[in-house]
């Protein structure tokens, strides 16, 4: 597992279950903190056929973080793990981001449940 913590207000936690990489997202995440949450979350990470972000923890997104989330998702499913938090969820449904991501009630159901492909 990985660990990343250059920020005091936001955490991050990856690791590999086979080719799903599992990305724990916890506190605030904006344009001044992204970093950890862009190694993360990588879009050229080799191997990787999926990623399941663990966002019950989340406190707020930005736009800048949630570009970063979005990347992945270009070519690849990204499940959005736990409970999202209420802040979190209007703002995917604001942008209209809640189309892009799948949902899982918990991390292990993301990364085996079958996600269809986005129509787009």
């Amino acid at each position: 597992m990985e660990t990343y913590n250059a920020e005091a207000r936001s955490h991050v936690e990856s690791r590999s279950d086979g080719d799903v990489r599992v990305v724990v997202m916890a506190g605030e995440f904006d344009i001044d903190n992204v970093t950890d949450l862009r190694i993360a979350l990588d879009p050229a990470a080799s191997g990787v056929t999926r990623f399941v972000l663990d966002v019950a923890a989340v406190t707020f997104v930005d736009s800048a973080a949630l570009g970063i989330m979005l990347q992945p998702a270009l070519d690849r499913p990204v499940v959005l793990a736990g409970a999202v938090p209420r802040r979190l969820a209007r703002l995917l449904e604001l942008t209209g981001a809640d189309m892009v991501f799948a949902t899982a009630p918990s991390v292990a159901e993301g990364t085996v449940m079958v996600v269809p492909p986005r129509q787009g």
